[in-house]
Order: structure tokens, then sequence, then C-alpha cells
């Protein structure tokens, strides 16, 4: 049975819970900079470049380039204080799941949205064994960042993988499934602990919609590989 040489992660609503500090962050900046935005659409961009998306809406708007780098600072440092003074970040399955993947020689990367100062942040209230990640991919060491598949791309040179079929990527939303898809990944796996809801997911393309990232160690290592055909399969 072929199993993934690389698991790749998404960070928010995937492998730590998801409160709604990331929607809240960034509508307290949208609405402190003036910048009108509609909630429903804020929503479907979960899982994207939040640079990208404050980029696309100060653009809209009508504002200068310069403004998306003042809300963007803005949405991070109201962010950061956020997770700062949250607990019990971490998901309790993440920590099987990785030892598990580990255990069976999989290679393991985080990929997120977010900078490397937020990143760094959640990471260090997690608290996770650093030996546990292959590589960490944020939105601004890629040209664009998700649905683009620059940074699953960018996981795979770091840990050594070159074979994208051998690849699998786990994620809360549709743009996680996206940008697996377009990057040709054999697993897409969906799961429900974030973002996104069960009717959404199936929007995407995925091959496998979960509760949470404690079922990844059963399907990729105990069911047979999903082909570029797109198999549709519940777990």
């Amino acid at each position: 049975m072929v199993i993934p040489a690389l698991v790749v992660f998404d960070l928010g609503g995937t492998i730590v819970r998801d409160r709604g500090e990331v929607p809240a962050a960034f509508t307290a900046a949208l609405e402190r900079a003036g910048i009108a935005f509609d909630a429903g659409e804020v929503a479907g961009w979960r899982g994207a470049s939040k640079r990208e998306v404050l980029d696309r809406l100060v653009k809209r708007h009508g504002g200068p380039a310069s403004a998306g780098d003042d809300i963007y600072a803005d949405f991070s440092s109201l962010l950061k204080a956020r997770y700062a003074a949250t607990v019990d970040l971490a998901l309790t399955a993440a920590p099987s799941t990785f030892a598990e993947l580990k255990s069976a020689g999989v290679r393991i990367a985080l990929n997120s949205g977010f900078d490397r100062g937020i990143v760094d942040i959640v990471l260090s209230s997690v608290r996770p064994d650093a030996a546990m990640f292959d590589a960490i991919v944020c939105d601004g060491d890629v040209p664009r960042g998700r649905p683009a598949p620059f940074m699953i791309f960018r996981s795979m040179e770091r840990t050594g993988v070159d074979d994208v079929r051998r690849v699998a990527v786990v994620g809360d939303t549709q743009f996680d499934l996206e940008a697996g898809w377009r990057a040709g990944a054999a697993w897409r796996i969906g799961v429900l602990s974030g973002a996104h809801d069960r009717s959404t997911l199936e929007q995407a393309p995925y091959t496998h919609i979960a509760a949470d990232c404690g079922s990844v160690p059963g399907i990729c290592l105990g069911m047979p590989a999903v082909g570029a055909e797109d198999i549709r399969r519940y777990v």
C-alpha cells in the first residue's frame, strides 16, 4: 500500500482551535480603517492569504496600496494579542496524530496563511515538539497564498519530497483543499474542526472529510492512495 511521504497540515482550525480569533481581528482592523466589507464574503475567504484579501478590499474601496500595509499591521497586532491571551489552543488529537505519522516515516509540514510572527505566537502557545515539523511555510514565504499551490510546493522542496502523488493536504477550509487539488496532491482531507462545515467543504475538490486531524493517520496509513480522478470518500 502506498502511503504519503509528506502530510501538509494547515494551522488554525486544523491543528489548533478556531474560536473566532481571526475573523474578529480582521473585522476590527477593517472597521478601524473605515473599509466597507461584507461579513459573509470575508468568511468565504477563510484559508486564503490574509494580506491578499486585505489588498483586494482596499483596492475595491479605492484606497491607496499603502493602506493595506497599515491595516495588515493592525490586524496582525490585534490577532497576536488575542492568541497570546488564549489558553488551550492545541487540538487534543494533534500530538498523537503527528507521532503516529512520524513513526511511519512520514514527513510533516505546517502551512499557514498567517505571517511568521503570528505563527510563532501560536506555536509558542501550543509548544509542540519542534522535531515534529520538518518544514513550516508561511504566507510570506511564497509569491501567492492559497488557493495557489505554492506553499505545498515549498513544503515539498524543504522536505525533499519530489512526487506530489505522495503528498497529503489537511485543512479546514475550501481554499486548503483547492490548493491541494491545484498542486496535484493525492490526499485532500477536509476537517470539520474549524472554519467551514461539511456542506461547504463538499463544494471543494476533497478526497476525504473527517471530524478532525485525529482521523488523518487512519486515512493516510490504512487506506490506498486516492487517484487524480478525485474519488469521493467519507470517513
